[in-house]
């Protein structure tokens, strides 16, 4: 089906139709049409088309509303002020838009018509170490945006960057040659968590006792020294131990992804080894171009607005001066690859704000180099730190990095205690499903209802309250509403055009028509928070809605069932919106 025109568009293509009239010689001009709480809409354009035309403003307006084809659409047009519009839609064209809305699989959403492809790189852990709170922000964001970008018809590849090369691979390797049963797991049928907990287990034992024997015994470290020599010349014994490590992380971290309901492909997975044949082409076509310079021994890209506290240029080093390559050669050989054999137009790195200015450097030099043209874009979807409860970066009492499963675990406990506590007919088995879909949802929303650049504190108190912005009260208001709609018995949702609204119906109405242009806005400013304000504020108006319109008591038949179509309407919104964010809506809480 079609994608369905909202009201603010509608309204805007007949204001700005009337304006052409009133004023012919100005030609196209904006109405400049936003919501207000004086009307449904105040169009404030005419001021600035006046003052252009040196026309009196009001008389402007007066002369456009005159001109004005209102139709069914519009209900009241008053000029307020100097020249402001102050516009009415009529509950008519409300529940009609609704009802073309509900009829739509897609709810009236339209595909973008010039969507392109995009790689987003995000959830990127690092083989043979354990999943952190830091690791939490890229896995969420970046799989929300997965869904909303490919919601408006981008074709998206899911990219995860993880860091499996480096010289911290010869100590490792050395240790599992020299004990061979290190990762060897005691319950041969173990799977999901449980295999997970036993891998992290093994790694991280072999880590600790690896650096041990690194830091006290000299010949140790010299056979682990000449090991990272063998694993970059690629010595098949070397790669095949090398391989060990990936794949007993990945037990790992798929097991994680899944605790926080993520699905990650392993076809998806390319690490930092899976650009090492390019690293040396990359550096040659930077030199030859002259993009990048020798200094110091070491091949550096030099730019003049970055400076080190010295006053010196801040180079970014791509080749460092013993012949080993910095993570600048991984991330061009990476924009090269995605660019080239991808196809991509667009690349969104959903990276810690911290890394700012390496990211600028990178992009900066694939621009210079070439491989990042006009037609590409480059974007560093930056986040901020997640905090205590304190204000400060979250630690464990003993001043540890909190691990990320037990921050799950413990998000899931707490909404077990809710769920039990609201439970009126589930049993135990449900109320487990319901605490992990609560308690993950909580975690993520309280995540994504921040703006992905700044800091937020980890409170879990709030994070599963029933009231305020949290995922929970999102969750309870679309479980009342299948509440609702079980109980209606033969009544049906049904639209009915010709009934009148009551203020709460229309202002739920409106909020549900702008479900298709807020997701727009959402993909193209990579910004899911906007999505988490709107089904806070889309379960806010159901509540007002609840509390004031009576559903299955309403006055006549028409009522119940053109309030139970606001209702499945405000249900199919929610659960699509949440389903973006990666959230659950159980059907019961």
């Amino acid at each position: 089906m079609a994608s369905v025109p909202s009201l603010a568009s509608s309204v805007h293509a007949r204001l700005a139709s009337a304006l052409v009239s009133a004023l012919p010689e100005a030609g196209a001009a904006d109405p400049l049409l936003r919501r207000s709480d004086r009307a449904d809409f105040q169009a404030n354009g005419i001021l600035a088309l006046a003052k252009k035309a040196k026309a009196n403003p009001r008389e402007l307006a007066t002369k456009v509303v005159d001109g004005l084809d209102a139709g069914d659409l519009l209900k009241e047009v008053e000029v307020s002020g100097p020249g402001f519009l102050n516009i009415t839609v009529s509950d008519k064209a409300i529940i009609e838009t609704l009802a073309a809305r509900a009829a739509d699989a897609r709810l009236g959403v339209p595909l973008n018509g010039s969507a392109g492809t995009t790689v987003i790189d995000y959830a990127q852990p690092n083989v043979a170490k354990e999943m952190h709170v830091g690791h939490l922000r890229s896995a969420v964001i970046g799989a929300a945006m997965v869904e909303i970008l490919e919601f408006t018809g981008e074709k998206v590849v899911r990219r995860h960057h993880i860091g499996d090369w480096g010289t911290q691979f010869g100590m490792l390797i050395q240790y599992l040659l020299e004990h061979p049963h290190e990762l060897d797991h005691k319950a041969a049928d173990a799977a999901g968590e449980a295999a997970g907990e036993e891998a992290m287990s093994n790694l991280n034992r072999l880590y600790k006792a690896s650096r041990v024997l690194f830091d006290s015994d000299e010949e140790f470290k010299t056979r682990a020294r000449a090991r990272v020599v063998d694993l970059q010349a690629g010595d098949p014994e070397t790669l095949a131990l090398w391989q060990r490590f990936v794949d007993e992380s990945k037990i790992y971290f798929y097991s994680v992804f899944d605790k926080l309901d993520m699905d990650i492909q392993d076809v998806d997975v390319v690490g930092e080894s899976g650009y090492n044949d390019m690293l040396v082409e990359t550096c040659e076509l930077l030199e030859e171009s002259g993009v990048a310079v020798r200094s110091n021994g070491a091949l550096c890209v030099f730019f003049d607005e970055y400076k080190g506290p010295d006053g010196q240029p801040t180079p970014l080093i791509v080749r460092k001066s013993d012949g080993g390559f910095g993570y600048a050669a991984t991330d061009l050989s990476a924009i090269r690859d995605r660019v080239g054999k991808l196809g991509a137009d667009t690349l969104i790195y959903v990276v810690d704000a911290r890394q700012s200015l390496h990211f600028k450097m990178v992009f900066e030099t694939a621009r210079r180099a070439g491989w990042l043209t006009e037609g590409t874009q480059a974007v560093q979807l930056a986040f901020g730190t997640v905090l205590g409860k304190d204000g400060k970066p979250f630690k464990t009492r003993e001043g540890e990095t909190v691990r990320l499963v037990d921050l799950l675990d413990e998000a899931v406990e707490r909404a077990a205690s809710v769920v039990r506590e609201k439970a009126q007919d589930l049993t135990e088995q449900e109320i487990a499903e319901r605490a992990a879909q609560v308690g993950i949802g909580a975690v993520k929303y309280a995540d994504l209802s921040t703006s992905a650049a700044r800091d937020y504190k980890f409170d879990l108190d709030q994070m599963v309250s029933l009231t305020g912005d949290t995922s929970v009260y999102l969750q309870y208001a679309y479980a009342r509403i299948q509440s609702i709609l079980r109980k209606a018995g033969e009544a049906a949702p049904v639209a009915h055009p010709e009934l009148e609204l009551a203020p709460t119906e229309r202002a739920l109405g409106l909020h549900l028509d702008g479900f298709g242009e807020l997701i727009a806005e959402a993909a193209s400013e990579y910004a899911p928070h906007k999505l988490a304000a709107y089904l806070y504020q889309l379960a806010s108006l159901y509540t007002s809605f609840y509390a004031e319109c009576p559903v299955l008591k309403a006055d006549t038949t028409e009522q119940v069932e053109n309030r139970l179509f606001l209702c499945d309407l405000t249900a199919r919104t929610l659960t699509k919106g949440m389903s973006l964010l990666g959230i659950r809506t159980p059907e019961r809480l």
